[in-house]
């Protein structure tokens, strides 16, 4: 019996807890509602700026660091000569050198 009640217990009170819960919650008025929708559009789009100027500040100092990835290394111009020699390789999902 004591293991049903060390399961039961917690359910029964999160049960009492929502009840209350949802007895205390009024529906906002148009006032407090637009308040809040307000408030929310001024956190996006002040989050949406923080984003923004993040990024903007990051790509370049990682372009720094990283360098352009792939092509810093010059693979790109490589396998380019050698398609153009006439040599059989595929870069492309296609099968062709392009």
């Amino acid at each position: 019996m004591d293991a049903l009640d060390s399961v039961f217990d917690p359910l029964r009170e999160f049960a009492k807890d929502s009840v209350r819960l949802v007895k205390r919650c009024h529906k906002p008025d148009r006032k407090e509602f637009t308040k809040v929708a307000v408030r929310t559009a001024i956190g996006f789009v002040v989050m949406g700026f923080v984003g923004f100027f993040v990024k903007l500040i990051f790509i370049p100092i990682n372009n720094i660091i990283v360098g352009s990835g792939f092509d810093y290394l010059g693979f790109t111009d490589f396998f380019l000569n050698i398609c153009r020699s006439g040599a059989n390789v595929s870069l492309h999902e296609s099968g062709s050198c392009q």
